[in-house]
């Protein structure tokens, strides 16, 4: 009797919503092959930590292949998705074509400038860790040629850094720059003071974390200005060029360091589908989370416009994605067994928002989690205990750990290494 033909299963992108479907996918007749332009599924809440040398990269990344070493199943394959064609079930790769008889998209998002893509050049975001390592370098650099020019007003720039965006990267960005020029760097340097860098945060809404509720908001900004951070709500950023940001109130920053933390956009993949979008290009999925037309074809995490309960867009946040993941391994799983005479009907995706939280500083965070909202050490430690819990590995669990209570018992950052200097 000859071998039943596997199923083919292609999952794109090895975050937290690829990754999650990976390990929670299991059928005998169903083969994956896991696809990214990267070797590694990243904890990306913890990149503002590499990029303010809190942290070292390999702490916050996991090989993918490893995580699967023990799954034969499971392929991982490191290449560029250079296009979908829906209709032929194929995904087509810079060297070469994946067919596919299911396909999960989690390819994540792309920071948004909303409308200036020059001003990346100026402005970069923080999506990848080599956006952290050069934000790292860049930072540092500024720091080691404030002390050695003689010209005050080049110090002054070279010691003025501003974040562009209120949400919690923007202001964990903030927090974690505020304490490393104040407290850290404080005794390393002889011929200028780190503490007299200026950070600024720049948020158009009225106030920062803006998802949160007011009084948390209000919390999270005093605790920025305890840690020294010049929070400036209801500016709208006019432009932004080589070292300066010109806001709508007339005032110009001059910053040798600018940060952008303000605006996501889905993967442009999805505007390759010709399938509907809403204004940032996140596929609007049907409530089983498969595309319009396309039953076999899921798009989850920031990829994914999903409305929950109350018809709000689900937040583009690590839980959701995993969830979402569980939901469509489930379906999937499911449907296979389908074949052998098991009924299934598909059930819509339910979204449990678990909270929001985000930290500042030194045992200053801000959290909510239900109807208990947190502020202070208090929503630091739950901030620390939540995310050391999905940290994929051992190792990088205890690595953070121990960097952590270094950190705050010595004031010390260990991943100050300057790599990748440009010469010239």
């Amino acid at each position: 009797m000859s071998r039943a033909k596997s199923v083919e299963v292609v999952v794109l992108g090895t975050g937290f919503g690829g990754l999650t479907f990976c390990q929670a996918f299991r059928h005998p007749e169903a083969r994956i092959t896991l696809v990214d332009r990267t070797n590694h599924h990243l904890f990306q809440p913890l990149l503002y930590q590499v990029a303010t040398a809190g942290l070292s990269a390999p702490e916050i990344a996991a090989p993918a292949r490893s995580v699967f070493a023990h799954r034969p199943d499971v392929t991982v394959l490191m290449a560029d998705v250079e296009g979908i064609d829906l209709s032929r079930r194929e995904v087509r790769l810079r060297d070469g074509v994946l067919s596919y008889d299911y396909l999960v998209m989690a390819l994540g998002g792309v920071t948004s400038y909303f409308g200036h893509p020059e001003w990346e050049q100026f402005a970069p975001g923080l999506k990848t860790l080599d956006d952290a390592m050069r934000i790292r370098r860049d930072v540092l650099m500024a720091f080691e040629e404030a002390e050695t020019t003689t010209d005050e007003s080049r110090r002054s720039e070279l010691l003025t850094l501003a974040v562009i965006g209120g949400g919690p990267t923007g202001v964990e960005m903030a927090g974690a720059l505020a304490e490393l020029a104040r407290r850290v760097l404080a005794k390393d340097f002889r011929r200028m003071n780190p503490a007299s860098t200026r950070v600024v945060l720049i948020e158009g809404s009225p106030r920062v974390l803006s998802h949160l509720p007011a009084d948390l908001g209000d919390s999270a900004a005093r605790q920025l200005r305890d840690l020294g951070v010049e929070v400036l709500t209801g500016r709208r950023v006019l432009e932004v060029r080589a070292g300066e940001v010109h806001l709508d109130d007339g005032t110009t920053i001059r910053a040798a360091n600018i940060l952008w933390a303000a605006g996501v956009a889905a993967s442009p993949l999805t505007r390759q589908l010709g399938v509907p979008l809403d204004r940032a290009g996140r596929v609007v999925v049907e409530p089983d989370l498969s595309l319009p037309g396309h039953p076999r074809v899921f798009a989850i995490g920031d990829m994914a416009l999903v409305l929950d309960a109350q018809a709000r867009p689900v937040p583009g946040v690590c839980p959701a994605a995993m969830q979402m993941a569980r939901h469509v391994a489930r379906l999937v799983r499911d449907e296979l067994e389908a074949r052998h005479g098991v009924p299934v009907r598909r059930t819509p995706f339910r979204y449990w928002d678990k909270g929001s939280m985000a930290t500042i500083g030194r045992s200053a965070a801000v959290a909510k989690m239900g109807a208990l909202e947190l502020s202070g050490l208090p929503a630091w430690f739950a901030w620390l205990f939540v995310h050391l819990l999905f940290l994929i590995g051992y190792r990088n669990k205890v690595a953070v750990l121990w960097q952590w209570a270094y950190s705050y018992l010595a004031y010390k950052r260990g991943a100050r290494i300057i790599l990748g200097r440009e010469e010239g």
